[in-house]
């Protein structure tokens, strides 16, 4: 039988961080990652303007669901996804912003 090399099926971050070899820093650094890219994806995507108390729950259950996404994250590409998702809902952000600011101009 052939021997399984972990660090080819690691995803891009994962493998950045090297996960496979400093297993404690690499799993904070792409949890990190991760929560962060969540965060901003939500805000960018989903979040509206709730209370202080509501928010701190909200992203108390994000992060909480980090967790599961950061395993996940080892071996899929779950930070690259939520890469592609910040860029894609950044150039929506800023296409209405100008769409917004063409139309009160004229």
């Amino acid at each position: 039988m052939g021997d399984i090399k972990v660090e080819e099926k690691l995803s891009f971050f994962a493998a950045l961080y090297q996960v496979d070899q400093n297993a404690t820093l690499g799993m904070w650094m792409l949890f990190l990652t991760i929560v962060a890219l969540s965060i901003l994806v939500f805000k960018l995507g989903f979040a509206k303007k709730l209370p202080i108390m509501k928010s701190v729950i909200i992203y108390l259950f994000l992060i909480i669901g980090c967790t599961v996404l950061t395993f996940l994250g080892i071996f899929l590409p779950i930070a690259e996804g939520l890469v592609v998702a910040a860029v894609i809902l950044i150039i929506y952000k800023v296409r209405l912003y100008n769409e917004k600011k063409e139309s009160s101009s004229s």
